[in-house]
This record gives C-alpha cells, structure tokens and sequence, in this order.
C-alpha cells in the first residue's frame, strides 16, 4: 500500500536536490533550448542555391537560354564561368562549385536538327545526398528550358508547337505543402531532446545516493521500493513537462510548424513518453552506481536509438528487414511517428491507436520493471 505522506516526503527530499544541484537544473532548463535551437536551424535537408560552374563551349542562344533557366532558379547558383575543359576538375576540386553544366559546341545545331540537344551535368557525388537532390532539380530545370526552347523553333519555323503524346502532370503534396524539411524535422527534434534530458536527470538519483552516502540512511526509513520510485520521478516528470511544453511552444510559435491535430493528444502522448525515459533512467541509476557510469549508460541507450531507429534521422521502411524488425523495440519510434502525425496529419487519438498502444505498452514495462529493480540492501 503507498503511503501519500512518506511519498510526498520523498518528492520534497528530490526537489531539495534538485535545487541544491544548480547543474542538473541548468542542465535540464538551458538544454532543452540550445538543441532546439541547434537542430532548428543547423539540420536541414533542404537543397537550395547548389554552386554551379558553367562551361558554355557554344554561346549562342539557345545555351544562353539553358543556362538563364538555371541561374534563374532558386536552386542553383552560377559561381563561375569556365573556359577550359580542365578547369572543371580544379573547380570541383577547390570547392569553387559542386556542380558543373557542360554545353558542347554542336548544342544548338543537333537541338534544330533532330530535336535533341546534348548537354552534360558533372557533379561531385562525395556528398551523394546532395547530388541526387541537385540532379532532379537540373531536371525541372532542363524541362522548362526545352519547353522554351520548343517554342522559339516552332516560332521560327512557323509550325505549330507540337503538344501530341504530352504527359501534362501536376504533382500535389499533402501535409507538408511546402517540402519544407523543418516541419519533418522539429517534431522528431522534440523526441530526441526529451529522451535525453529525461533519462540523463533521472539516471543520476540513485546513484547519486551511492556515491554521497546518504544510501544507509534512506535504506533505514521506513519508504517502500516504490515509494522511492515514485518520489524521486514526480520531481523530474515536473521538469520533463516543463522541457516538453517550451519545446513544443516553441515548434509552433518560434519555428511555425504547424500543428493541425489536437494539444490534447499531443499532451496524452507527451506525458507517456517523459514516464517511460524517467523510468529508464531510474533503471539504469538503480543498477550503476556510479554517477558518470549511469550517466554514460543513458546517453548510449537513449541518444543512439532515438536518433538512428526511431525514423528520425532514417526511414523505417528503407531498412533492412533485422534492424527494421528491431526498431520495434524503440520506444522513440512510436512518440516520434505520433508527433508528426499529430502535428502535420491533424490525426487524433482513435486514429494513431497502433503506436499509442505500442508507448502504453512500453511505459508499463518500464515502470514495472524499476519498480522491481530497487531493494533495500546495500549489497
């Protein structure tokens, strides 16, 4: 049977601690606010201004055109105008641009004669993410400058532009309207930061109980092992609320991702996911005694995961069918599938039942199981 007052008496001997420790509260308040910030501005998979040399061997008007298309765009930038077929390779190399847009001397006279102009994109594929992004956006590009480029000779000839066998497709997106990769991102950002905030405060309690001596005496009280549990988590669930709602305050206030489902369900949700990083940490304190040991144990459990299996970083779907299978046991994949269902799909409770069952799921194992790990004994 629990007993309120020994319960509330913990609670009050861990805020003590809490305050009379001014690190782990800078840790857990400044934190929070440095990786939003870090990872609002400083990740982003959007591709835009790519350093583009220019080796135009024609110059006519027709290459002029193609290579107006492109300086046009807002994704390629021209750095440079070559003049030599060499300095490709040195502009490459340098850095100067990662891209280089190559016109031969016959461009305009096989685009009048057989339709079919030759050109040549080479790109610097160390980065690969970046040139797959940058060749389809020289796609769009090549596509708008041979309608025009269609147009003119029609003009010229005096024939009809020819339209017969054209594929006019118009691509629609939903949820994220703009492709915008911060709406994709903050949201995950929100899981990871919680995860390591969480389990690195809670991962030091027991520990940190070792280490200062004060073991034999709490040992001497007559608190329950659960008892123990419970007042030193609610404590840092306070805190893991607090981080939870500036973090989210600040998606959409600060970042304007736009939050199309309900604060009820995201609160639900959010407060499953802070119990079941507070008990992980507490797990990890109980079974290292340790404070820098525990410490480093919850960095490795909880950072790692979060932010390669939990479809944060890296599509669930595209991984192999063992570590796919695996990421079921990552607690972060299902709170991070929830934020940005909530956020950009609107989707609500009923709807997200599958990964809401999956966290419920987790946060009794956890709980049950740091419930059990405490004993009073000092062996």
């Amino acid at each position: 049977m629990i007993n309120g007052r020994r319960v509330l008496a913990m609670v009050f001997k861990e805020m003590l601690q809490v305050w009379r420790d001014p690190r782990s509260l800078a840790f857990a308040l400044i934190m929070p606010l440095m990786q939003m910030v870090l990872l609002g501005y400083g990740v982003s998979l959007d591709i835009k201004h790519v350093p583009l040399c220019v080796f135009d061997q024609e110059n006519s008007q027709a290459s002029r055109t193609l290579v107006e298309q492109f300086a046009a765009s807002n994704w390629f930038r021209i750095t440079s105008v070559l003049t030599r077929d060499r300095s490709i390779r040195g502009a490459l190399d340098s850095g100067t641009c990662i891209g280089a847009l190559v016109i031969p001397v016959n461009f305009s006279r096989e685009l009048a004669s057989t339709g079919v102009g030759p050109i040549q994109l080479v790109f610097d594929a160390t980065d690969t993410n970046t040139t797959n992004i940058a060749i389809g956006y020289a796609q769009g590009v090549i596509a708008r400058a041979n309608a025009i480029l269609a147009r003119d000779l029609a003009q010229r000839r005096g024939t009809p532009l020819q339209t017969v066998g054209m594929i006019d497709l118009e691509p629609r997106v939903w949820f994220n309207e703009g492709l915008d990769s911060r709406n994709f991102i903050i949201p995950g950002a929100v899981a990871v930061i919680l995860a390591l905030i969480g389990a690195q405060l809670t991962s030091l309690t027991v520990s940190r109980e070792w280490e200062r001596g004060t073991m034999e005496q709490l040992i001497s009280t007559p608190v329950t092992p659960l008892e123990v549990m419970i007042g030193k988590l609610v404590p840092y669930f306070v805190i893991g609320a607090i981080d939870a709602a500036f973090c989210l305050g600040m998606a959409v206030y600060w970042y304007h991702v736009p939050l199309r489902g309900s604060w009820i369900a995201l609160t639900i949700t959010t407060c499953l996911f802070i119990a079941v990083v507070l008990a992980i940490g507490y797990l990890i304190s109980v079974r290292i005694k340790s404070q820098i040991g525990a410490g480093q144990v919850a960095l490795l459990v909880t950072m790692l995961p979060t932010t390669l299996l939990s479809g944060y970083t890296f599509p669930i779907d595209q991984m192999p069918a063992p570590i796919r299978a695996a990421t079921v046991l990552i607690y972060a994949r299902y709170f991070v599938t929830i934020l940005r269902a909530v956020f950009l799909k609107g989707s609500s409770l009923v709807t997200l039942a599958t990964p809401e069952l999956g966290l419920i799921v987790y946060t009794v194992i956890v709980l049950w199981l740091a419930a059990r790990a405490f004993h009073k004994r000092l062996d």
